[in-house]
């Protein structure tokens, strides 16, 4: 017998922050993908910093009770959230609380409690500021006469995920500049002088670029027919013609095609933490 799907089920998730919500949220959602045949309708409460504000929360979770998470760093205001929770049989957690105990119990000194200390406009708040800006400059092969001063140069033929994987670095405060490999096109003279830079090719299986390049619209800048460019025995040269490339140069190549853009980031950085 054949195995009878699931219905999918819903769940309300609360979340909770004194701040922008970011982190909080991508815990939840961590949580919640761990369970496929769940799906969570998301509540979210950012910039949540006085009693009142956790008072008319409280009165929106409970018409639609479900999980509640928080990011509060002020215990009385914690401590609304967690009494208002049990009053109504919910389940309530901190997910920072645990987390600064265990830095309070290593370094023996308890947290500064200061809201939103994570988004300080400080020394690297404006390098990943700067990261972006260079970033966003040097997208898809432009200004390529100061690579140079490039962290990271990615390099692969259109729809390898290039230009996501690039803002993703330079979220982390990492200047990143990505070239698309065109077959018969010399690289740009920048990339091959760039000593400082760490070099990555990103390579999919043609049936991943061929499958994205069908639901994305052809790039006015790129030399091919639409039929061409989503054909895979195109697309096989291609990436033939961008590994041979790459594997002369000496360049490592990253595998994109069952890659999240967080896994392939992650790959590159430890190509260039291996690398220092």
């Amino acid at each position: 017998m054949s195995p009878v799907n699931k219905p999918q089920s819903y769940f309300h998730l609360h979340l909770i922050s004194d701040a922008t919500g970011e982190t909080l949220l991508a815990a939840g959602r961590a949580a919640a993908a761990q369970y496929s045949n769940a799906r969570s309708i998301e509540h979210i409460y950012p910039l949540i910093r006085t009693a009142k504000q956790i008072e008319r929360v409280l009165q929106d979770i409970d018409e639609e009770p479900g999980i509640v998470l928080y990011t509060v760093v002020d215990k009385d205001l914690a401590r609304k959230i967690d009494d208002g929770c049990a009053a109504m049989g919910l389940p309530c957690v901190s997910v920072l609380e645990p987390v600064l105990t265990v830095f309070q119990s290593y370094l023996g000194a308890p947290a500064g409690r200061r809201v939103g200390a994570q988004h300080v406009l400080d020394a690297e708040y404006f390098r990943r500021i700067d990261a972006l800006n260079f970033t966003m400059e040097h997208d898809d092969g432009h200004l390529t006469h100061d690579l140079e001063d490039a962290d990271i140069i990615l390099l692969g033929i259109s729809r390898t995920s290039k230009t996501p994987t690039s803002i993703y670095l330079a979220n982390r405060g990492i200047k990143t500049a990505n070239i698309p490999i065109v077959p018969n096109m010399p690289l740009p003279e920048g990339v091959l002088r760039a000593k400082k830079p760490l070099k990555v090719g990103l390579v999919a299986s043609a049936e991943r670029i061929s499958q994205v390049r069908q639901n994305r619209e052809l790039g006015s800048s790129m030399a091919y027919s639409s039929k061409e460019y989503s054909d895979r025995a195109a697309i096989t040269a291609e990436l033939a013609y961008a590994r041979q490339l790459l594997t002369r140069l000496g360049w490592p190549m990253i595998d994109v095609s069952r890659r999240s853009i967080e896994e392939t980031a992650a790959a590159i950085l430890a190509l260039r933490n291996k690398a220092r």
